[in-house]
């Protein structure tokens, strides 16, 4: 049997050290910075890592909104999109998650594009 997508990612300790640096990455990219000056950041992790730890197949931790819901209205950026999936892939790459891992991660970060992107 092949462990999930979460199990490969370190379950809840190993993605919530990704979802932090993906925050923190957020936080210091010039393309998307603007869209987190006035956010709760430990919220903002909190919600990434519960999400990702339930999307990728662990506990159903997740108690926000769906993504559409999130994204409706603030109009995001193609450029801005591609800005999230590199501060995704570097901090997959910081934190040593392999190349078939990153790539199923990419596959169902950009599977979401169409609820986040100028909605």
């Amino acid at each position: 049997m092949t462990a999930s997508l979460y199990e490969r990612l370190g379950a809840t300790t190993g993605i919530t050290d990704i979802a932090n640096d993906v925050v923190e990455n957020h936080l210091k990219n010039p393309a998307i910075a603007n869209r987190f000056k006035s956010t709760d950041v430990n919220a903002l992790k909190n919600g990434a890592a519960t999400f990702f730890i339930m999307g990728t197949g662990g506990p159903e931790v997740y108690k926000g909104k769906d993504m559409l819901a999130t994204h409706k209205g603030m109009n995001i950026s193609a450029i801005e999109f591609m800005a999230v999936l590199d501060d995704a892939l570097d901090a997959m790459a910081k934190n040593n998650v392999g190349q078939r891992e990153q790539e199923e991660v990419l596959f169902v970060l950009y599977s979401m594009r169409a609820d986040i992107v100028l909605v």
